[in-house]
């Protein structure tokens, strides 16, 4: 029986299609019956391709054919996407997806929508690729209440930190070298703006702490004014630099949400995933730290995500996995980021920059000094005290009258 259809033949798409073919015969033992991809939309030609047969253009044929069951939507954005998946759940066919723009945004939505019409919304690799997340939080760790999650979730900037920190290069030097490589795309801002990431912990944390999680209210800070410096700064001082998306609860019914370098001490987990892999660290109450890791996002790693939502949806056929949160239109929800206590690194310019000190401390109270190797006598770096990140900023503010804020990262 052809029951799968496949919405976007790019990447992922391709991956997806290459990988269901090459297994087929062991997905339709673990099924438990025979299953196949019967339809590829997409609005482009591939002449020659292996599977030209069973290209189409047009939506409406695999809305309208009864025998489809479950479709891989890898179309990306949420625009077209949006409409597909709400008409395909509405036609009670099972959508699985990687787009991670689309449930971020519309995800409590869409989960409602596929519980209403007796089919499922799955979306294991809209976060991490072909790293398994969503179905160990949303059952292995399901009896324990979630402390904390902390990730590297986005490839493309842990590749460009790498290079960085290895090599020495600077950050347009690293993000042309993962621009030739394929790692990161002609425009990066999504990525290392960290706005990729951003969608990441919001449907994590989503999941996690049981009400949707909207971008808009996530704070989120890429790492393109990072500099040699700062990589150097840090790693004398026993950290390396990551971009870090974070949530976890803060007290009466709220959370907080951020996305932003940081500086990872060398003796976490996290500090020593290098290159384009990812990772991502769950606190329960009951299981303690746990870490996924692997590669966040290529062909065949997000395709084996996408291939195992439908597998999983074939074998529920007309039963509903309980996957979901509630929506949540409170702006309160994500607590202000500014309010919550880190220690920051800074790094600052001026004249005579020793003369600071007296000055940094009376601001700051007792600081850790930062060196490197031929720290000019212009520059000055530091550790503040753990402290309300606005009260950091309001000392910021009378240091800089004397001085030029060059950099400012919150420590892990």
């Amino acid at each position: 029986m052809r029951n799968v259809a496949v919405i976007g033949y790019g990447v992922v798409g391709s991956g997806t299609v290459e990988l269901f073919e090459k297994n087929r015969g062991d997905i339709c033992k673990k099924i438990g019956r025979d299953c196949d991809i019967k339809y590829i939309c997409d609005l482009r030609d591939f002449p020659g391709d292996k599977y030209e047969d069973r290209l189409v253009k047009d939506f409406n044929v695999i809305l309208n054919d009864p025998e489809i069951e479950v479709v891989a939507e890898v179309v990306g954005g949420a625009t077209f996407a949006y409409d597909y998946t709400k008409k395909l759940l509405s036609a009670g066919k099972s959508v699985v997806t990687s787009n991670k723009e689309l449930v971020a945004l519309h995800g409590a939505e869409l989960l409602e929508l596929a519980k209403a019409h007796n089919c499922n919304y799955l979306f294991e690799a809209s976060v991490g690729g072909g790293i398994p997340i969503i179905r160990p939080l949303n059952k292995c760790l399901a009896g324990n209440k979630i402390e904390q999650i902390s990730g590297i979730l986005n490839g493309t900037t842990n590749f460009i930190l790498t290079k960085m920190i290895r090599e020495q290069l600077d950050f347009d030097t690293a993000l042309k070298m993962a621009q030739e490589l394929g790692y990161a795309e002609a425009d990066p801002t999504a990525d290392v703006e960290g706005h990729d990431a951003c969608r990441k912990i919001c449907i994590l944390a989503s999941l996690a702490f049981g009400k949707h999680v909207y971008p808009q209210y996530v704070h989120c800070s890429g790492i393109s004014r990072i500099t040699p410096d700062d990589v150097e700064y840090a790693e004398n001082a026993g950290y390396v630099i990551k971009l870090i998306g974070t949530a976890k609860p803060a007290g009466e019914g709220h959370i907080t949400a951020i996305v932003c370098p940081r500086l990872v001490p060398k003796s976490s987990l996290l500090s020593n995933v290098d290159d384009v892999y990812n990772a991502i660290s769950v606190t329960g109450d009951g299981s303690g730290d746990v870490l996924f890791y692997g590669r966040g996002a290529g062909k065949l790693p997000t395709a084996s995500a996408v291939v195992g939502d439908i597998i999983d949806c074939l074998k529920h056929k007309g039963r509903i996995i309980m996957i979901g949160w509630d929506d949540c239109n409170e702006k309160d929800y994500v607590v202000p980021y500014k309010t919550q206590e880190t220690n920051m690194y800074i790094r600052v310019k001026a004249a005579d920059a020793e003369s600071l000190k007296p000055a940094v401390s009376e601001l700051f109270g007792k600081v850790v000094y930062l060196e490197r190797n031929g720290r000019p006598d212009d520059e000055l770096a530091f550790i503040t005290p753990k402290m309300p990140e606005q009260e950091t900023d309001e000392h910021l503010a009378v240091l800089s009258q004397n001085a030029e804020i060059a950099s400012k990262i919150r420590l892990m």
